[in-house]
């Protein structure tokens, strides 16, 4: 039986599973850990162990062998965690090991599980409650974990389990990070351990003063709604506080300006020196990076950072060997490595992410094209030295002699997993990812005056000039979020979508990662104008490059979240160039979107409404007259189904023809292999009927 492209991109979550991920380097670079699925089409992560020296693999940790027949079961804050971290996998999704080299752990099925690598054998431990993100401290003794709203403590022997720290209110909780920290800040931890493994700090945070939302489930009545805490623009956050907590459960609270700086951004604790925080306020527009004195709890202000705009986070601040300050800021246009105050990466390149640090240098991963990404060591006398190099998007990691390079290149679809030991040729791990059923035919331009990266994709069967065929816009279209990168895979659908009779055309605008500062900024206050204004440039750009080969008389435009709102804006303001939209998960009114995203582009909205109302959906209802189908799954807590349903009534109180297409107990995420494809497959109906396309097309 034949599957489907989308029942096959939903069951391999995209054609990622199988492919090693989540590693790990041994202290002395002589074991690769990581996570694989044991095929392509199978959710279940497995901790695999993989031997430099031999070039041979272990098996750590099978999840089906520690469950049985009785599977897996999910906490509901450990579905939300994973709802943050858009996690879709089963099985060990994270482990952690300590400094030693000796014990990992994991949680599985809402269970604690240390793993004594030495003679890899894996035991269960005693634990209260569901187990989430158990973290062991760097000597490889204790485990630290977090439970309901408690932090947790337990030997790796199994002794000693007890609450270091627990609620005192309902609203309380320990050790997690609230809802901004890990939707829109990428900082998923609530607790760090000490080099030592003497104490932690750990997050406290209150949800006292958040708004309740309550996501109902109008497929069954009868179930009570869930409570969400969910703090929108303009409103309160949660409270948030960080303390230093000793092993017999003595805590010392870090002071910092919070009034000034609500947020904390991130948090680092390395060998090198103090603590290292780094807090923002809540405008963005000013952050402090702090060192904490663990004994008394104030902080000394090392380095502090402005922006007309917003300061970006990026890979958090940390001391290096010999007490440097390692940061990346944006300085001069550019995102760079800044050493003890003073940048080390030269114009051109825009830093990604923080790989290593080391007394002489510094390994990121950078942009000098926006569309690849590479490691490059950049030295502290200036020197620039590219590891990798081509069109391709590289990862890496690096332990002591072993340094592992991930690749994923255009020119065929596939991720390979290199291990380089010094001295020796490099050696592969496997992937066990499920063959694509087809390669992408990818032609990648700089379109427009601005340079749009744009990805232009044609039927597979299609003859130059053969014939004019209707376009399908495909982008993301928000801040921080990239779709068009030199890798053959993310454009898999892409090329499913223009088989069925389509030029499909993914550009990213203004705003998007991997350019430079202006770039990005462009979008502060004028989400509708900008991103909207560079996706008809981008289309403008095609069809000048292929005038025989499409037809502007016949545009369509999709997209998800804020895909979603830029093509729902599209046919809303620009029906003369859209001619029809489907509209996934779209925010409508950035009032009812949280605070932190929304805040940082677009102000507070009780100051600046007139922002908010230029932004909105909502007001442009009573002109639509293009065909428009809106999805929005009812058990999204991140884009609320009220976002659509809101956008509805006001098309319907206009008089304007709509399709709503709900989705009974979906999230923002649709992993569900039927719902996936269903899905997928019904908006290519409603596309191709409302530009005129055969359906056999």
């Amino acid at each position: 039986m034949t599957v489907s492209y989308p029942r096959l991109a939903a069951r391999t979550l995209r054609f990622t599973l199988g492919i090693p991920r989540n590693l790990t380097i041994s202290p002395d670079g002589g074991t690769v850990r990581f996570i694989r699925t044991p095929d392509g089409v199978t959710r279940t992560g497995q901790l695999w162990e993989y031997d430099v020296a031999t070039a041979t693999e272990t098996l750590l940790v099978d999840p089906d062998a520690l469950l049985g027949e009785a599977g897996e079961e999910l906490s509901a804050e450990e579905r939300s965690r994973r709802e943050r971290s858009r996690e879709s996998a089963a099985g060990v999704v994270a482990y952690d090991e300590d400094d030693t080299g000796r014990w990992a752990c994991l949680a599985l099925s809402g269970q604690l599980w240390s793993v004594h690598l030495g003679v890899k054998a894996v035991h269960s431990l005693p634990s209260v409650g569901a187990v989430i993100d158990p973290r062991l401290d760097p000597t490889g003794r204790l485990i630290a974990y977090a439970s309901g709203s408690a932090l947790r403590v337990i030997g790796v022997d199994g002794k000693g389990e007890r609450a270091l720290v627990s609620a005192e209110s309902d609203t309380e909780v320990w050790g997690q990070a609230e809802f901004i920290a890990a939707e829109e800040m990428d900082r998923f931890r609530g607790f760090w351990w000490a080099p030592d493994g003497q104490s932690l700090l750990v997050e406290r945070f209150d949800d006292a003063p958040v708004q309740t939302w309550h996501i109902a489930d109008p497929e069954h009545p009868d179930r009570e709604p869930v409570a969400r805490h969910y703090p929108a623009a303009g409103t309160p956050n949660s409270l948030v506080t960080l303390w230093h907590v000793d092993l017999d459960g003595n805590r010392t609270e870090v002071e910092w300006d919070r009034a000034a700086y609500e947020y904390l951004g991130r948090v680092t604790w390395t060998s090198h020196g103090d603590p290292v925080i780094q807090v923002l306020s809540r405008d963005q527009r000013s952050s402090q990076i702090l060192t904490v004195d663990v004994a008394s709890g104030r902080t000394e202000v090392i380095r502090e950072l402005t922006d007309r705009a917003w300061v970006e986070l990026s890979s958090a601040p940390r001391f290096a060997p010999g007490g440097r300050l390692v940061t990346v800021e944006d300085v001069d246009g550019w995102r760079r490595v800044v050493v003890d105050g003073s940048p080390i990466t030269p114009d051109e390149w825009q830093v990604r992410g923080i790989v290593d640090v080391f007394e002489d240098c510094v390994v990121a991963t950078a942009s000098h094209e926006a569309t690849e990404v590479q490691v490059v060591r950049f030295g502290l006398d200036g020197s620039v030295t590219l590891i990798t190099e081509g069109a391709a998007v590289h990862g890496a990691l690096i332990g002591g002699p072993t340094t592992v390079i991930t690749r994923s290149g255009l020119e065929k679809v596939g991720t390979t997993v290199f291990v380089h030991r010094e001295g020796e040729e490099p050696a592969e791990i496997r992937v066990v990812a499920e063959p694509a059923p087809h390669e992408p035919r990818v032609q990648m331009l700089q379109a427009g005056k601005r340079d749009l990266r744009t990805a232009v994709l044609f039927p597979r069967d299609h003859q130059p000039g053969s014939t004019r065929l209707p376009v399908l816009m495909d982008p993301y279209g928000g801040p921080h979020a990239q779709r068009v990168l030199a890798s053959a895979r993310v454009f898999l659908e892409a090329q499913w979508l223009a088989d069925q009779g389509f030029c499909v055309i993914v550009s990213d605008g203004r705003g998007t990662p991997g350019r430079d500062y202006d770039w990005e900024r462009e979008v502060q206050g004028d989400f509708a104008g900008v991103t909207l204004d560079d996706q008809v440039d981008a289309l403008a750009a095609v069809a000048e490059q292929y005038p025989d080969d499409i037809d502007t008389t016949r545009v369509g435009i999709t997209g998800w979240s804020y895909g979603g709102y830029l093509a729902a804006l599209a046919v809303l303001r620009r029906p003369d160039v859209f001619h029809a939209a489907v509209a996934g998960a779209p925010v409508t009114e950035w009032r009812l979107y949280d605070t932190c995203y929304t805040e940082r582009y677009l102000g507070d909205p009780t100051t600046q409404p007139d922002v908010y109302d230029a932004n909105s959906l909502l007001p442009l209802a009573p002109g639509l007259e293009r065909p428009l189908m809106i999805i929005h799954g009812l058990a999204d807590d991140n884009v609320v189904a009220a976002h659509s349903l809101r956008l509805s009534s006001a098309l319907l109180a206009a008089g304007r023809p709509h399709t709503v297409l709900p989705l009974s107990g979906v999230t923002h995420m649709t992993p569900q292999e039927v719902v996936a494809e269903n899905l997928k497959l019904l908006q290519i109906d409603f596309l191709k009927n409302a530009l005129g396309v055969p359906n056999d097309a």
